[in-house]
């Protein structure tokens, strides 16, 4: 009996171990689970933490087209631009400073109010959350909001997101 407590406390301890110095900061934590560290470290997968969010994201659907460019900026931060359009009037409209986060996306508005909107930067999509910040309705016209709207990388190089357009043909990222 006691041979088996012992060899079930040791079991346990075994489970309970943390990572490794020697891994990568990207795998540490607790939002990669054993077996994605696993594919990340034999290259099955991308490391979407060492993926750059330069390029440019867009998505067109029945009632218009979402496009967010990302290029680089100073210190670190990137600059962006971003439209959703949901038809003939509603749309919503903006560009400021991006910065990682993790698996984050920090989005800061520049212009009408003081909008931050925290994304979920997968690689090769952009996801805004269900909710956003109040402040965030001045980018909007009519009915628009940008809660919900994901943006799928169509390029990773920053001369695809400099030469994007919103729907009036200006530049969509600011120069």
């Amino acid at each position: 009996m006691r041979r088996t407590s012992l060899t079930l406390l040791l079991l346990a301890a075994a489970c309970q171990r943390g990572p490794s110095s020697g891994e990568p900061a990207s795998l540490r934590g607790g939002g990669v689970s054993s077996l994605e560290r696993a594919a990340i470290e034999s290259g099955a997968i991308t490391d979407m933490s060492a993926v750059s969010p330069v390029g440019l994201y867009q998505r067109s659907h029945e009632a218009g087209r979402d496009a967010l460019c990302v290029v680089p900026g100073n210190s670190g931060e990137f600059r962006f631009g971003l439209e959703a359009v949901f038809g003939e009037e509603p749309s919503c409209r903006g560009h400021g400073l991006a910065r990682r986060a993790g698996d984050k996306l920090v989005l800061s508005f520049r212009g009408k109010g003081r909008c931050i909107v925290v994304a979920q930067y997968e690689g090769d999509q952009v996801a805004l959350p269900g909710v956003v910040d109040m402040a965030c309705a001045d980018l909007c016209e009519g009915r628009g909001t940008l809660e919900g709207v994901s943006f799928p990388r169509i390029a990773n190089d920053a001369t695809s997101a400099l030469k994007a357009r919103n729907r009036k043909g200006d530049p969509l990222c600011p120069t």
